[in-house]
């Protein structure tokens, strides 16, 4: 009896599961995280006029920023221990037009929406938001070879704090946008310094890369001290939480400043957004619901 493929339904799921791997689900809190929070910051629990952008902010603009990535780190991702893994995809170059056909499909509807919906200033946030993104990984900027550039090129990962209350006709809440820009750009750079190795080897020059691990702990330690004074001017309790982790990160990385220790370190630092931002949460909505914010 000849055995029989898979079924078209089988292959979707197949193609839908990889596409979503390749969009790192375990970060989606940066991205759809921060889009709450900024709902928040207007004072709303939730508010309809944000539901687009939010479920931009999931699937579609994480596999626009992951995908793209994959697609031109093809080299350094396959000698990377930690690709293939929830930590990131490892992508075969058969995949490369699937990926890019999927980044189109999945943004340009929201794109053309917001374009049609939403005020001049945050169709012109967003449009730097998918611009930073796309040109970390993309040639021929390329953001992420330039040592610096590539760590404050992150700091776009705040900016849903700045789309959400345009485009629901708000002011954004300054000390809270910056201060996640500051601490962008220090978890950045502290992120790839378990990847030191596979750069060098591939002629990438990170900030990781050019200051090595000790350097990084210092310079992610001072991007992190003035996040957490930022976000003391809008809640204490979070800057204090946000302070305390950023100290055991650094600490530790302080005490063993090898690229080993910047990988057991990163689950940690994947939690770090969870840990703060759940207390940022929890606090914002209770201010909101008894009436005391904004």
């Amino acid at each position: 009896m000849r055995e029989l493929g898979p079924t078209p339904h089988a292959r979707t799921g197949s193609v839908v599961g990889r596409l979503v791997h390749i969009s790192r689900p375990v970060l989606w809190i940066n991205t759809i995280g921060t889009g709450v929070v900024g709902v928040w910051l207007t004072g709303a629990l939730m508010d309809v006029r944000a539901l687009p952008v939010l479920l931009w902010l999931t699937l579609p603009f994480n596999l626009l920023i992951y995908g793209v990535n994959d697609i031109y780190d093809q080299e350094t991702d396959a000698a990377n221990p930690r690709k293939g893994s929830l930590e990131g995809a490892r992508i075969s170059p058969s995949e490369v037009q699937l990926i890019a056909w999927a980044v189109a499909v999945v943004n340009l509807p929201f794109l053309v929406y917001f374009a049609l919906a939403l005020p001049p200033a945050a169709i012109g946030a967003i449009l730097l938001y998918a611009f930073v993104f796309v040109f970390y990984s993309a040639t021929p900027l390329r953001f992420k070879a330039v040592p610096f550039v590539d760590s404050l090129s992150n700091a776009a990962y705040a900016l849903p704090l700045v789309i959400m209350p345009l485009a629901l006709g708000v002011a954004p809440v300054w000390p809270a946008a910056v201060g996640l820009m500051t601490w962008s750009v220090a978890k950045h750079a502290f992120d790839a310094v378990q990847d030191i190795v596979e750069d060098r080897e591939a002629g990438i020059t990170t900030t990781a890369v050019r200051l090595g691990p000790r350097g990084v702990a210092l310079w992610s330690g001072a991007w992190w001290v003035l996040s957490s004074a930022l976000f003391a001017q809008v809640s204490v309790p979070v800057a204090v939480v946000s302070l305390l982790i950023a100290g055991v990160l650094v600490v530790r990385l302080l005490r063993d400043p090898t690229p080993g220790t910047g990988h057991r370190l990163y689950p940690l630092s994947v939690a770090y957004p969870y840990l703060a931002g759940s207390v940022a949460g929890v606090l914002l909505v209770v201010g909101i619901f008894f009436g005391r914010y904004p």
